[in-house]
């Protein structure tokens, strides 16, 4: 405004997707590459509502009324990605990094002042987080071994969106089964035969296996080659506008770089050109 000269440039991504259908459900994964080096996952959920049938004139307290005898069902979508991370080399560290308002006193005399404050998770164990908005938590994925220009470690950033936990009760068998639905951040070293999240055959488990069983080992996940799990669940009370087929839904999250690169990369995208339609 102090110019009154104006640059803007157009957005571009790269977009690679596919869709897998389970049961009524068409679930549409697209993994968005930008030119400032964001990665963004977007889960698209449509298709059409499981349904049941109730009476008419005693709807069912765990669903969505959809006509005369007709409900849809209460229910959640679960998703983990297993992030097989590389920032900068093999060996990688993941820090909470939690916003905290700072007391007031003679350092923040107007009382507005607040800080970032990182904690490096170090063992699977202590990487077993839940996200938490009001402290606007992200997990930064570092290599201590590669630093920018000011000297702090190269980063990237994961970046929550809508999230939420099972309603289910602890006991119950899906609890069971798919027992990593519990956190929504885990780390892991590296392992060629962990790839699933709730092990190799959940129906045919009692349950507990995957991440629980393979973290109870509580190995080091700090200054190594690691995995990084993000659990992302769904919660969806149907609405009459989800009748009969299901407009998008979408759940997901970023990776973002946080002092990755020593400026913004996406500062040499060149104008557009102007175009006269005749």
């Amino acid at each position: 405004f102090r110019t009154e000269a104006t640059e803007v440039r157009r957005s571009r991504r790269l977009v690679v997707s596919f869709i897998a259908t389970v049961g009524n459900y068409e679930y549409g994964f697209y993994w968005y590459f930008y030119q400032d080096g964001t990665i963004e996952l977007d889960i698209k959920m449509t298709g059409i509502l499981s349904t049941a049938a109730t009476h008419p004139d005693a709807p069912s307290p765990y669903g969505t009324m959809l006509n005369d005898g007709l409900y849809a069902p209460n229910h959640q979508h679960v998703f983990c990605t297993r992030l097989d991370m590389a920032v900068d080399g093999p060996n990688n560290t993941v820090v909470e990094v939690n916003t905290t308002a700072a007391p007031a006193g003679e350092d923040n005399p107007y009382g507005n002042a607040f800080y970032a404050k990182p904690t490096a998770l170090k063992t699977e164990q202590e990487a077993q987080r839940l996200i938490d908005p009001f402290a606007a938590r992200y997990w930064q994925i570092t290599n201590p071994s590669s630093t920018n220009k000011t000297g702090a470690p190269v980063a990237y950033k994961l970046l929550p969106g809508e999230n939420t936990l099972p309603f289910a009760q602890p006991d119950s068998s899906i609890a069971k089964r798919g027992a990593y639905m519990w956190k929504h951040l885990w780390v892991t070293p590296y392992s060629p035969n962990e790839r699933y999240p709730a092990g190799d055959y959940p129906n045919q488990h009692q349950g507990g296996d995957g991440l629980p069983a393979w973290t109870q080992a509580d190995r080091s996940v700090e200054n190594t080659d690691l995995v990084v799990w993000y659990v992302m669940n769904g919660n969806h009370i149907a609405r009459l506008e989800d009748w009969p087929v299901m407009p998008v839904t979408n759940i997901g999250f970023k990776l973002k770089p946080s002092g990755f690169f020593d400026h913004n990369p996406a500062l040499d995208v060149p104008p557009s050109n102007g175009a006269h339609c005749h």
